[in-house]
Protein backbone atom coordinates (compact mmCIF):
# COMPACT_ATOMS: atom_id res chain seq x y z
CA UNK A 1 0.00 0.00 0.00
CA UNK A 2 1.21 3.57 -1.12
CA UNK A 3 -0.75 5.94 1.03
CA UNK A 4 -1.45 9.43 -0.10
CA UNK A 5 -0.13 9.55 -3.52
CA UNK A 6 -1.24 12.64 -5.59
CA UNK A 7 -0.14 14.76 -8.95
CA UNK A 8 2.40 17.26 -7.90
CA UNK A 9 4.94 19.51 -9.74
CA UNK A 10 7.23 19.77 -6.84
CA UNK A 11 6.92 18.80 -2.74
CA UNK A 12 4.57 20.71 -1.38
CA UNK A 13 3.79 21.77 2.59
CA UNK A 14 0.80 23.25 3.81
CA UNK A 15 2.43 26.92 4.80
CA UNK A 16 3.59 26.15 0.97
CA UNK A 17 -0.03 25.88 -0.59
CA UNK A 18 -1.21 28.32 1.75
CA UNK A 19 0.91 31.23 0.95
CA UNK A 20 0.70 30.05 -2.82
CA UNK A 21 4.79 30.03 -2.93
CA UNK A 22 5.44 26.94 -5.29
CA UNK A 23 3.80 25.72 -8.46
CA UNK A 24 1.07 23.16 -8.02
CA UNK A 25 -1.05 21.17 -11.13
CA UNK A 26 -3.61 23.31 -13.20
CA UNK A 27 -7.12 22.67 -12.39
CA UNK A 28 -6.82 20.62 -9.55
CA UNK A 29 -9.98 19.09 -7.51
CA UNK A 30 -11.34 18.57 -11.57
CA UNK A 31 -11.99 15.00 -12.16
CA UNK A 32 -11.18 15.39 -16.14
CA UNK A 33 -8.12 17.75 -15.62
CA UNK A 34 -6.69 15.48 -12.63
CA UNK A 35 -7.75 12.24 -14.29
CA UNK A 36 -5.16 13.51 -17.30
CA UNK A 37 -3.13 14.60 -15.22
CA UNK A 38 -2.53 11.32 -13.29
CA UNK A 39 -2.12 10.01 -17.04
CA UNK A 40 0.20 12.58 -18.01
CA UNK A 41 1.47 14.85 -15.97
CA UNK A 42 -0.61 17.48 -17.34
CA UNK A 43 -4.27 18.61 -17.72
CA UNK A 44 -7.04 18.10 -20.33
CA UNK A 45 -6.13 18.37 -23.84
CA UNK A 46 -2.37 16.64 -22.77
CA UNK A 47 -1.32 14.41 -25.60
CA UNK A 48 0.69 11.37 -24.30
CA UNK A 49 0.81 9.61 -21.05
CA UNK A 50 3.76 7.40 -18.81
CA UNK A 51 2.08 4.40 -20.07
CA UNK A 52 2.73 5.05 -23.66
CA UNK A 53 6.43 6.64 -23.02
CA UNK A 54 6.86 3.21 -20.99
CA UNK A 55 5.52 1.63 -24.43
CA UNK A 56 8.28 3.76 -26.48
CA UNK A 57 10.74 2.72 -24.22
CA UNK A 58 10.81 -0.44 -25.04
CA UNK A 59 9.13 -1.38 -28.17
CA UNK A 60 12.80 -2.23 -29.40
CA UNK A 61 12.49 -4.90 -27.19
CA UNK A 62 9.12 -6.44 -28.71
CA UNK A 63 11.26 -6.99 -31.98
CA UNK A 64 9.03 -9.44 -33.77
CA UNK A 65 6.05 -7.62 -32.63
CA UNK A 66 3.28 -5.65 -34.00
CA UNK A 67 3.68 -2.17 -31.67
CA UNK A 68 -0.23 -2.14 -32.17
CA UNK A 69 -0.44 -4.56 -29.43
CA UNK A 70 2.18 -3.38 -26.83
CA UNK A 71 -0.24 -0.90 -25.00
CA UNK A 72 -3.62 -3.05 -24.30
CA UNK A 73 -6.84 -1.38 -22.93
CA UNK A 74 -10.02 -2.94 -21.85
CA UNK A 75 -12.11 0.03 -21.48
CA UNK A 76 -11.35 3.11 -23.76
CA UNK A 77 -9.35 5.88 -21.97
CA UNK A 78 -6.47 6.08 -24.09
CA UNK A 79 -4.46 8.88 -22.75
CA UNK A 80 -2.51 6.84 -20.59
CA UNK A 81 -1.41 4.28 -22.96
CA UNK A 82 -0.74 6.84 -26.16
CA UNK A 83 2.79 7.24 -26.64
CA UNK A 84 5.14 8.84 -29.39
CA UNK A 85 4.96 5.77 -31.26
CA UNK A 86 3.05 3.33 -28.92
CA UNK A 87 -0.50 3.53 -29.56
CA UNK A 88 -3.80 1.77 -27.61
CA UNK A 89 -5.42 -1.23 -28.91
CA UNK A 90 -9.18 -1.60 -27.29
CA UNK A 91 -9.90 -5.11 -26.62
CA UNK A 92 -13.49 -6.61 -26.21
CA UNK A 93 -14.67 -8.89 -23.51
CA UNK A 94 -14.60 -11.75 -25.40
CA UNK A 95 -11.80 -10.81 -28.35
CA UNK A 96 -11.51 -7.89 -30.55
CA UNK A 97 -14.45 -5.73 -30.95
CA UNK A 98 -15.94 -5.96 -34.43
CA UNK A 99 -16.81 -2.56 -36.02
CA UNK A 100 -20.28 -1.48 -35.17
CA UNK A 101 -21.52 -1.60 -39.22
CA UNK A 102 -19.75 -4.85 -39.85
CA UNK A 103 -21.13 -6.77 -36.73
CA UNK A 104 -25.26 -5.73 -38.20
CA UNK A 105 -24.05 -8.03 -41.43
CA UNK A 106 -21.10 -10.73 -39.64
CA UNK A 107 -23.42 -13.75 -39.45
CA UNK A 108 -25.67 -13.33 -41.94
CA UNK A 109 -26.07 -15.22 -45.62
CA UNK A 110 -27.64 -13.85 -49.07
CA UNK A 111 -27.58 -10.51 -49.51
CA UNK A 112 -26.78 -9.75 -45.48
CA UNK A 113 -23.20 -11.97 -46.39
CA UNK A 114 -22.69 -9.84 -49.50
CA UNK A 115 -23.26 -6.37 -47.60
CA UNK A 116 -21.19 -7.78 -45.19
CA UNK A 117 -18.12 -8.38 -47.64
CA UNK A 118 -19.02 -4.91 -49.75
CA UNK A 119 -18.47 -3.42 -46.29
CA UNK A 120 -15.16 -4.60 -45.39
CA UNK A 121 -13.95 -3.86 -48.88
CA UNK A 122 -14.92 -0.50 -48.34
CA UNK A 123 -13.22 0.07 -45.16
CA UNK A 124 -10.45 -1.46 -45.82
CA UNK A 125 -10.44 1.12 -48.35
CA UNK A 126 -7.69 -0.68 -50.86
CA UNK A 127 -8.41 1.13 -53.91
CA UNK A 128 -8.85 4.89 -52.54
CA UNK A 129 -7.50 7.40 -52.67
CA UNK A 130 -7.26 11.16 -51.89
CA UNK A 131 -5.30 14.30 -51.44
CA UNK A 132 -6.66 15.16 -48.30
CA UNK A 133 -4.50 13.99 -45.68
CA UNK A 134 -7.30 13.64 -42.90
CA UNK A 135 -9.30 11.37 -45.53
CA UNK A 136 -6.40 9.45 -45.89
CA UNK A 137 -5.42 9.33 -41.99
CA UNK A 138 -9.08 8.12 -41.32
CA UNK A 139 -8.90 5.18 -44.24
CA UNK A 140 -5.58 4.00 -43.12
CA UNK A 141 -7.05 3.84 -39.60
CA UNK A 142 -10.03 1.75 -40.20
CA UNK A 143 -7.63 -0.55 -42.68
CA UNK A 144 -5.44 -1.07 -39.42
CA UNK A 145 -8.44 -2.12 -37.50
CA UNK A 146 -9.85 -4.71 -39.65
CA UNK A 147 -6.10 -5.76 -39.92
CA UNK A 148 -5.55 -5.97 -36.34
CA UNK A 149 -8.79 -7.38 -35.49
CA UNK A 150 -8.24 -10.16 -37.68
CA UNK A 151 -4.58 -10.83 -36.03
CA UNK A 152 -6.16 -10.56 -32.37
CA UNK A 153 -8.62 -12.97 -33.24
CA UNK A 154 -6.62 -15.09 -35.04
CA UNK A 155 -4.36 -15.52 -31.48
CA UNK A 156 -7.35 -15.94 -29.34
CA UNK A 157 -8.46 -19.37 -31.43
CA UNK A 158 -5.56 -20.99 -29.21
CA UNK A 159 -6.62 -19.79 -26.10
CA UNK A 160 -6.93 -22.51 -23.25
CA UNK A 161 -9.86 -21.46 -20.90
CA UNK A 162 -9.10 -20.16 -18.01
CA UNK A 163 -10.31 -22.23 -14.78
CA UNK A 164 -10.32 -19.11 -12.81
CA UNK A 165 -13.63 -18.08 -12.00
CA UNK A 166 -14.03 -14.13 -12.12
CA UNK A 167 -16.90 -12.05 -10.74
CA UNK A 168 -19.43 -10.14 -13.03
CA UNK A 169 -19.85 -6.85 -12.12
CA UNK A 170 -17.81 -3.81 -14.11
CA UNK A 171 -14.40 -4.97 -13.38
CA UNK A 172 -13.92 -8.57 -13.16
CA UNK A 173 -14.60 -9.11 -16.58
CA UNK A 174 -12.56 -6.65 -17.87
CA UNK A 175 -9.51 -8.19 -15.80
CA UNK A 176 -10.72 -11.65 -17.48
CA UNK A 177 -10.24 -10.16 -20.92
CA UNK A 178 -6.81 -8.73 -19.75
CA UNK A 179 -6.02 -12.45 -18.26
CA UNK A 180 -6.70 -13.95 -21.06
CA UNK A 181 -4.62 -11.96 -23.46
CA UNK A 182 -1.64 -12.08 -21.18
CA UNK A 183 -1.98 -15.95 -21.52
CA UNK A 184 -1.15 -15.40 -25.40
CA UNK A 185 1.74 -14.06 -24.76
CA UNK A 186 3.84 -16.08 -26.70
CA UNK A 187 1.26 -15.85 -29.74
CA UNK A 188 2.14 -12.02 -29.75
CA UNK A 189 5.37 -12.61 -29.27
CA UNK A 190 5.19 -9.98 -26.89
CA UNK A 191 8.37 -9.80 -24.31
CA UNK A 192 6.76 -6.33 -22.39
CA UNK A 193 3.28 -5.46 -22.47
CA UNK A 194 1.02 -2.63 -20.43
CA UNK A 195 -2.81 -2.93 -19.80
CA UNK A 196 -5.22 -0.50 -18.40
CA UNK A 197 -9.13 -1.37 -16.68
CA UNK A 198 -10.94 1.14 -15.20
CA UNK A 199 -14.13 0.65 -12.69
CA UNK A 200 -16.22 3.95 -11.81
CA UNK A 201 -18.86 5.18 -9.24
CA UNK A 202 -16.44 6.67 -6.64
CA UNK A 203 -17.56 10.49 -7.14
CA UNK A 204 -19.45 9.77 -3.55
CA UNK A 205 -21.17 13.33 -2.24
CA UNK A 206 -23.92 11.20 -1.39
CA UNK A 207 -25.02 7.56 -0.31
CA UNK A 208 -20.84 7.13 0.25
CA UNK A 209 -21.73 4.30 3.29
CA UNK A 210 -23.17 2.41 0.78
CA UNK A 211 -21.90 3.20 -2.86
CA UNK A 212 -17.93 2.81 -1.34
CA UNK A 213 -18.23 -0.70 0.61
CA UNK A 214 -19.71 -2.23 -2.90
CA UNK A 215 -16.84 -0.57 -5.07
CA UNK A 216 -14.60 -2.09 -2.60
CA UNK A 217 -15.87 -5.35 -2.16
CA UNK A 218 -16.02 -5.85 -6.66
CA UNK A 219 -12.11 -4.39 -6.82
CA UNK A 220 -11.42 -6.92 -4.20
CA UNK A 221 -13.55 -10.10 -6.08
CA UNK A 222 -11.69 -8.74 -8.95
CA UNK A 223 -8.31 -8.38 -8.38
CA UNK A 224 -8.20 -11.26 -6.53
CA UNK A 225 -9.07 -13.62 -9.20
CA UNK A 226 -6.95 -11.83 -11.14
CA UNK A 227 -4.25 -12.97 -9.19
CA UNK A 228 -5.26 -16.35 -9.44
CA UNK A 229 -5.25 -16.41 -12.67
CA UNK A 230 -1.67 -15.25 -13.15
CA UNK A 231 -0.95 -18.19 -10.77
CA UNK A 232 -2.94 -20.22 -12.87
CA UNK A 233 -0.52 -19.21 -16.45
CA UNK A 234 2.39 -19.17 -14.69
CA UNK A 235 2.64 -15.00 -15.04
CA UNK A 236 2.27 -14.57 -11.57
CA UNK A 237 5.95 -13.17 -11.09
CA UNK A 238 6.18 -11.13 -13.95
CA UNK A 239 2.64 -9.35 -14.16
CA UNK A 240 2.66 -6.15 -11.82
CA UNK A 241 -0.98 -4.67 -11.07
CA UNK A 242 -1.43 -0.68 -9.51
CA UNK A 243 -4.27 1.34 -8.81
CA UNK A 244 -4.67 4.72 -9.80
CA UNK A 245 -7.54 7.10 -9.04
CA UNK A 246 -8.34 11.06 -10.01
CA UNK A 247 -7.97 12.17 -6.76
CA UNK A 248 -9.45 10.57 -2.90
CA UNK A 249 -12.08 11.80 -0.85
CA UNK A 250 -12.43 14.76 1.91
CA UNK A 251 -11.81 13.71 5.68
CA UNK A 252 -14.85 16.56 6.01
CA UNK A 253 -18.53 14.57 6.15
CA UNK A 254 -20.59 17.14 4.09
CA UNK A 255 -24.08 15.44 5.23
CA UNK A 256 -24.24 12.07 3.23
CA UNK A 257 -20.61 11.60 1.53
CA UNK A 258 -17.42 13.67 1.00
CA UNK A 259 -16.54 15.97 -1.60
CA UNK A 260 -13.30 16.11 -3.57
CA UNK A 261 -10.20 15.24 -2.90
CA UNK A 262 -6.42 14.90 -3.67
CA UNK A 263 -3.91 12.46 -2.38
CA UNK A 264 -5.32 9.20 -1.90
CA UNK A 265 -4.09 5.47 -1.40
CA UNK A 266 -3.19 3.25 -4.00
CA UNK A 267 -1.81 -0.16 -3.80
CA UNK A 268 0.06 -2.46 -5.83
CA UNK A 269 0.42 -6.13 -5.99
CA UNK A 270 2.28 -9.28 -7.92
CA UNK A 271 4.69 -11.71 -7.64
CA UNK A 272 7.95 -8.86 -8.32
CA UNK A 273 6.26 -6.70 -5.41
CA UNK A 274 8.05 -6.42 -2.11
CA UNK A 275 4.00 -6.68 -0.43
CA UNK A 276 3.05 -7.03 3.04
CA UNK A 277 3.63 -3.17 4.00
CA UNK A 278 3.06 0.10 3.58
CA UNK A 279 5.41 2.62 2.42
CA UNK A 280 5.34 5.85 3.74
CA UNK A 281 3.39 7.35 6.88
CA UNK A 282 -0.40 7.24 6.18
CA UNK A 283 -1.18 10.99 7.32
CA UNK A 284 -3.70 10.87 10.52
CA UNK A 285 -7.93 11.14 9.93
CA UNK A 286 -7.75 14.76 11.42
CA UNK A 287 -7.79 18.31 10.45
CA UNK A 288 -5.20 20.70 10.46
CA UNK A 289 -1.87 18.85 10.21
CA UNK A 290 0.63 19.59 7.81
CA UNK A 291 -0.84 17.46 4.91
CA UNK A 292 -4.70 19.21 5.56
CA UNK A 293 -4.91 21.78 2.87
CA UNK A 294 -8.45 22.22 3.90
CA UNK A 295 -11.51 20.41 5.40
CA UNK A 296 -9.55 16.97 5.21
CA UNK A 297 -8.21 17.16 1.64
CA UNK A 298 -4.61 15.72 2.01
CA UNK A 299 -1.39 17.15 -0.02
CA UNK A 300 -0.16 14.42 -1.14
CA UNK A 301 3.36 12.76 0.14
CA UNK A 302 4.36 10.64 -2.80
CA UNK A 303 3.75 12.43 -6.52
CA UNK A 304 2.84 10.65 -9.42
CA UNK A 305 5.81 10.13 -10.51
CA UNK A 306 7.78 8.70 -7.48
CA UNK A 307 4.81 6.26 -7.77
CA UNK A 308 5.54 5.45 -11.29
CA UNK A 309 8.91 5.59 -10.86
CA UNK A 310 9.85 1.93 -9.31
CA UNK A 311 7.01 0.49 -11.71
CA UNK A 312 9.04 1.90 -14.80
CA UNK A 313 12.45 0.54 -13.30
CA UNK A 314 10.83 -2.92 -13.12
CA UNK A 315 9.53 -2.93 -16.41
CA UNK A 316 13.17 -2.13 -18.01
CA UNK A 317 13.13 1.82 -18.16
CA UNK A 318 16.49 3.18 -17.84
CA UNK A 319 17.00 6.51 -16.04
CA UNK A 320 16.76 8.27 -19.16
CA UNK A 321 13.56 6.82 -20.49
CA UNK A 322 12.29 7.33 -16.93
CA UNK A 323 13.27 11.24 -16.97
CA UNK A 324 11.34 10.86 -20.28
CA UNK A 325 8.55 9.20 -19.26
CA UNK A 326 8.02 11.07 -16.27
CA UNK A 327 8.92 14.48 -16.85
CA UNK A 328 8.88 15.86 -12.60
CA UNK A 329 10.26 13.05 -11.44
CA UNK A 330 13.79 15.30 -11.33
CA UNK A 331 12.03 17.67 -8.51
CA UNK A 332 11.37 14.90 -5.91
CA UNK A 333 13.42 11.98 -4.57
CA UNK A 334 13.55 8.27 -5.51
CA UNK A 335 10.16 6.70 -5.38
CA UNK A 336 8.75 3.57 -2.65
CA UNK A 337 11.15 0.35 -2.86
CA UNK A 338 8.15 -1.35 -4.02
CA UNK A 339 9.95 -3.63 -6.65
CA UNK A 340 11.98 -6.51 -6.67
CA UNK A 341 13.92 -5.75 -9.82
Amino acid sequence: IVPNVGPLIQPLTRAQWEADAVPTPKRLFSHNDQQSTWMSSSPEGAQFGWGGRFGDAVLDSNANFLPDFTAITSLGNELFLTGSRTRPYQIGLDGADEIFVLETFANGSGEASEAYQLLRSHLRAQTFSSSNLIERDVAAALSSSLDLNAQFNAARASLTPLTTPFPTGELGPQLRAIAETISLQTEFQANRQIFFAAIGGFDTHSNQVTDVPDRHTEIDGAVSAFASAMQEIGYFNDVTLFTASDFGRTLAINGDGTDHGWGSAQFVMGGAVRGGRIYGDPPPPTFGHEYDADGGRLIPQTSVEQFAEPLGRWFGLTEGELATALPNLSSFGPGPDLMQV
